[in-house]
């Protein structure tokens, strides 16, 4: 069986992500494709009580750091455990949140410096990236408002529009830089969003 694929997808908080992989779990169902969805932080029962803990409201004290670095270490525990395992096996990966979430909120938001989240996302994922990100771009306002809709926030969402349009410049300098990140625009229709990511997915899936 050759190697699968590895789809991610990224964004602020509110940009629509959740919505567009629910699209195309449901399109690959229908056409039998084998594939699997997770989640980052999380994915492992390792990576999902370290997530508990970086999205308690409660952990105000945690600095800036503490924060990297378990990001970091739910990563290397799902890249090893579940999703290198799974691509090299033939299945379709998607996954919610990446190393790209990292460098756009503590690389760039978090001023923690592009070199050190680079460096650290390589340690944890042994190299091993994304075969294509998906990047919905909404703004800092737009997705406000998606997310008051939706109800509470966590953690990092209280951080403020402040931090999310830190985030989003963040995003969008990486899409600049690496041609694996596919820019969608996230104000367009659930229907037209999703008919985008597929016409990008043509000859990986």
């Amino acid at each position: 069986m050759g190697r699968g694929c590895f789809i991610t997808f990224e964004g602020i908080d509110g940009c629509g992500k959740s919505t567009q992989i629910r699209f195309l779990t449901d399109y690959l169902k229908e056409k039998g494709r084998d594939h699997l969805l997770l989640r980052e932080p999380g994915g492992t029962v390792i990576g999902e009580n370290i997530r508990n803990i970086l999205l308690d409201k409660k952990n105000t004290g945690m600095i800036p750091m503490t924060e990297l670095l378990l990001f970091e270490a739910a990563r290397a525990q799902i890249v090893s455990e579940v999703i290198k395992p799974a691509v090299e096996e033939g299945k379709i990966v998607i996954c919610d949140r990446f190393f790209d979430s990292t460098s756009a909120y503590q690389g760039y938001a978090r001023n923690m410096g592009s070199e050190v989240v680079e460096n650290l996302n390589r340690l944890a994922t042994g190299g091993f990236e994304p075969d294509i990100t998906f990047l919905l771009d909404i703004s800092p306002e737009e997705a406000f408002s998606r997310r008051v809709a939706r109800g509470e926030e966590d953690r990092i969402e209280k951080l403020g529009m402040e931090f999310q349009e830190k985030v989003r410049a963040g995003y969008l300098e990486l899409a600049e830089k690496s041609p694996r990140i596919v820019k969608i625009d996230g104000t367009m229709s659930p229907e037209d969003t999703a008919e985008a990511i597929l016409s990008h997915l043509e000859g990986l899936i």
